[in-house]
């Protein structure tokens, strides 16, 4: 039984458990399907890139709203991300630069900028926060906010799902059958920028990725299925959620790294573990949209 109390009483107790646990679940649904098609697309790395990229206009609406205000530090985190993404973009059509290369060079450049705007008008406690997040301070706005972007995200992707699908296929064939491809794509990285966004009150811009891609990678090493690849991201993002609240509660550790150490826990556990872990000897496996 008091192993029972143990597992509830945090959250029973205090209304700031109660709100980190809801935001928790919130990032988690919302994130692990985006995370899984990221993958898929093979921009992890640009995942990684757009949370650094939006440091800047998260930086800006932290200094003008005075504080941690996820309203604020989003829409300049949305500005800033999509700003990065049409940059990088036109980058890599008008020169011989990959999109990768060319992430690579304006995320280090925003997140130069987004550092040196904090530390010029702000304090040391000011960057930490911007930088990884306080999910035990989350308010109720914060959670409507968070709760619409996950909504959002799930709306959309399940209204461009194929297009999506079949870029992650067969990107070539979109372009030649005249398909909006671009759109799309644009599209998608509008999902990225908001759900880092919505990660940022929670886990800062430099943990907020985390939610989004290590759940996904330990999703994809049990199954082949798409649609179950995503069901199962989002739930070892939530579980993540709660697991590493309750760590930091009875240890008395930051719940945010506490949050990404537990999914990188069942990642390594679905190393060792799952179908296609070591064991199995490697290789990239073929999904299945159904």
């Amino acid at each position: 039984m008091s192993m029972l109390v143990g597992l509830w009483e945090p959250f029973a107790t205090f209304g700031f458990m109660r709100r980190a646990l809801v935001a928790s679940i919130t990032l988690g649904m919302g994130a692990g399907p985006v995370g899984v098609l990221l993958q898929l697309r093979r921009m992890s790395l640009i995942g990684d890139a757009m949370s650094h990229a939006i440091l800047p206009g998260a930086a800006i609406g932290f200094l003008a709203a005075g504080g941690l205000s996820l309203t604020a530090m989003g829409l300049g985190g949305i500005a800033a991300g999509l700003g990065v993404a049409l940059l990088a973009g036109l980058v890599s059509r008008r020169t011989h630069l990959a999109e990768d290369a060319s992430f690579a060079s304006f995320y280090l450049t925003s997140l130069a900028l987004g550092v040196l705007i904090v530390s010029a008008r702000g304090s040391n406690i000011d960057l930490l926060h911007v930088l990884f997040g306080t999910i035990l301070a989350i308010d109720g706005p914060a959670l409507y906010l968070m709760a619409g972007i996950t909504t959002l995200s799930l709306f959309l992707l399940s209204f461009i799902w194929r297009p999506l699908v079949m870029e992650c296929v067969d990107p070539g064939f979109m372009r030649m059958t005249g398909s909006r491809g671009a759109l799309y794509h644009m599209v998608f990285l509008f999902l990225v920028v908001i759900n880092l966004v919505a990660g940022f009150e929670a886990l800062g811009t430099l943990m907020s990725v985390g939610m989004m891609m290590v759940p996904a990678a330990t999703a994809r090493l049990w199954t082949r299925r798409l649609v179950p690849m995503m069901a199962l991201s989002a739930t070892v993002g939530m579980l993540a959620g709660y697991t590493g609240l309750l760590v930091s509660y009875h240890f008395r550790l930051a719940a945010g790294p506490c949050i990404i150490l537990t999914c990188s826990a069942a990642y390594l556990f679905s190393l060792l573990a799952s179908p296609a872990g070591i064991r199995a000897g490697g290789g990239s496996s073929p999904f299945r949209s159904h």
